[in-house]
């Protein structure tokens, strides 16, 4: 087994393999997988932090394999009026739904009861097979550090 225990910096460096996960497997840092080429591989990893698509995943033997977002069930919601998106935004969030923002749309696990209430206020919403990337939020920088009070 593929043992991997630190997340690496970003660049061009040889990739030896593969790892497509869903963003629930991402966000674990004790895992066991299958890479994509069928060999099995332990997670091993510091806490707290959110596997993005393309990060660099290595061990102590040198193996060194990226991420990939697969594709999962998603809905995503579609406007070209921002204040219907941030609305949209605030409800889901008030709900704590993770949630994948970018221009004119917004993203999240599919939930079709989520889906009916955005459809009632007048939002378009898909339900798609797409990677799903949600912000890391207010007290998570996208680098995983911890965030703390003092």
């Amino acid at each position: 087994m593929i043992i991997l225990t630190q997340v690496l910096p970003r660049g061009e460096v040889r990739v030896d393999a593969t790892v497509s996960l869903p963003v629930e497997q991402r966000s674990r840092s004790r895992l066991k997988v299958k890479l994509d080429d069928g060999r099995d591989a332990g997670f091993f990893l510091p806490r707290g932090r959110l596997l993005r698509d393309g990060d660099l995943l290595g061990g102590d033997d040198g193996v060194i394999v990226r991420v990939i977002a697969a594709t999962e069930k998603v809905s995503t919601v579609l406007s070209q009026d921002p204040t219907a998106l941030a609305k949209a935004a605030y409800h889901l969030g008030n709900r704590h739904v993770p949630l994948q923002v970018a221009r004119g749309w917004l993203r999240y696990q599919h939930d079709h009861v989520l889906d009916a209430m955005l459809a009632q206020m007048g939002l378009e919403v898909r339900v798609e097979k797409q990677p799903f990337e949600p912000e890391a939020g207010a007290y998570q920088p996208l680098d995983g550090a911890a965030h703390h009070h003092g």
